[in-house]
Parts: C-alpha cells; structure tokens; sequence
C-alpha cells in the first residue's frame, strides 16, 4: 500500500498542475477536509475543493513540483514541494516550500494538512 499510495500523490500533483479537475476531485472522499491555503479556512467536501480551485485559477496560476514523497510512521503520506504562483501573465508572485501530509480512507484521499 505504501508505494500505491505515494505513487497517487504523485499523480495528484500531476493532474493539478495540468489542471485535470475531475482527476484530482475523483480521488478525494466525498466528506474530504482540505486547507483554503489562498483564502484562509478549512473546505469540506468535493463540491467546496472544485469552487475554490475553479475561483483560484481564475486569478492565480499556482504549481507544484514535488521534491519528495514518502509515508510516515503513522501511515500518512508526507509530500514536500515547492509552490510557484503566477499572476494570469505569467509574473511569479511567490515561491515557497511547503510539506503536505495526506490521510487516506481506502484508496481515497480524505484529508490533505499544510504543516
């Protein structure tokens, strides 16, 4: 399961910076927790993670190259990444390194934590 499962992670990040919606929502509980990073706050839910992707995109073109992935002891999936965010023509408004921690129900992502 370990492998299975950071390899899912990585494909996340795969289909969020081809902006594949569908792929990245699919993958996620119904009752998903997910971190508003951009607005501030907590989403619940598919419908909550696709409106604020849709409204972030809208304005900001956010990437992420992932530079490590690996479960922990606890049977999380740790992802450390670099985030690049462009305004819509292209300048780079900011660039940082963040550690996302993944919780699972199944093959299905329920939670996603930026510690």
């Amino acid at each position: 399961m370990t492998t299975e499962r950071t390899e899912r992670v990585r494909e996340l990040y795969q289909a969020f910076n081809e902006r594949d919606l569908n792929a990245v929502i699919g993958a996620m509980t119904s009752d998903v927790e997910w971190p508003n990073g951009w607005e501030g706050g907590q989403l619940i839910g598919r419908d909550s993670v696709r409106d604020y992707w849709e409204r972030q995109w809208a304005q900001i073109r956010p990437m992420t190259t992932v530079r490590s992935i690996g479960q922990r002891p606890d049977g999380t999936v740790e992802a450390k990444v670099r985030l690049t965010v462009r305004d819509p023509a292209g300048t780079v408004l900011s660039r940082t390194d963040a550690t996302h921690v993944y919780v699972f129900d199944g093959d299905l992502v329920q939670r996603m934590t930026a510690v």
